[in-house]
């Protein structure tokens, strides 16, 4: 990421550790298991992120809310990174990231799933360097302190939500409307100018490629849900077809 290489991840929200395994053997740099929006609650979270662990896959935890017991519990149980919706400012942004710090408000603990119970060697410094904090900006208020939120120390992506901001700007369209795509280049110009990567999340790779074209680099694309529903589809009506005839 530091690098602006292109990273490319899903989310994750049936709640199933068998589907994030297959995800995450599929090929994608990160997956999000979405505790916003999604079937499962922390328990599930937990046993997906195992199931991710066990690939070269990253994995992240779109948070239900930016409490901060909330963000520890995440990182507790081992994600690489979280991603946390709803922000509406910088100072809010400063309060998600203190949390994903033990420099900041993160209370210390070792005997947890990050620390391999306990095994695992290495400083609270090191610890607090190898956390991805992403900030979604899908709110308009966020938008209109996208700079001051990109300038936060600690923020490393700021992700755009297209459904939220959409309707907080109250466009009527998909992913790819012009007046979308005009307040998505506001974020990852933001971002560029304070050495930070952007992040949006996407129906199709067709509309990813438009936000790559902005500058977006941390691309997330469906959902487990979304794949097994077209999959089965595209299946289902195949069969239709040639039954008929």
């Amino acid at each position: 990421m530091s690098r602006g290489e292109v990273l490319a991840g899903t989310f994750l929200n049936l709640g199933s550790s068998l589907t994030a395994e297959i995800i995450a053997l599929s090929g994608f740099d990160w997956a999000a298991v979405d505790l916003e929006h999604g079937a499962g609650g922390e328990m599930e979270s937990l046993q997906q992120l195992q199931a991710i662990g066990r690939t070269r896959t990253a994995g992240f935890v779109r948070l239900e809310s930016t409490n901060r017991s909330r963000v520890a519990h995440a990182l507790d149980s081992g994600a690489d990174g979280i991603i946390a919706p709803q922000v509406r400012s910088a100072e809010e942004a400063a309060e998600v990231v203190s949390a994903c710090r033990y420099a900041g408000s993160r209370g210390v603990a070792r005997y947890n799933r990050a620390w391999h119970w306990g095994a695992r060697l290495g400083s609270l410094e090191d610890a607090d360097g190898q956390i991805t904090c992403c900030i979604q900006i899908e709110r308009l208020e966020a938008l209109e302190d996208v700079d001051a939120i990109a300038s936060v120390d600690g923020v490393d992506v700021l992700f755009v939500g297209p459904a939220d901001l959409s309707q907080a700007l109250g466009i009527v369209g998909g992913a790819d409307h012009p007046d979308l795509l005009a307040a998505a280049a506001r974020v990852s110009d933001a971002a560029h100018r304070n050495g930070k990567a952007a992040g949006v999340l996407a129906g199709s790779v067709a509309q990813l490629q438009r936000y790559h074209e902005l500058g977006f680099t941390f691309l997330g694309c469906s959902a487990d849900s979304a794949f097994l529903m077209s999959q089965a589809r595209e299946v289902s009506v195949g069969i239709r077809a040639f039954t008929r005839t």
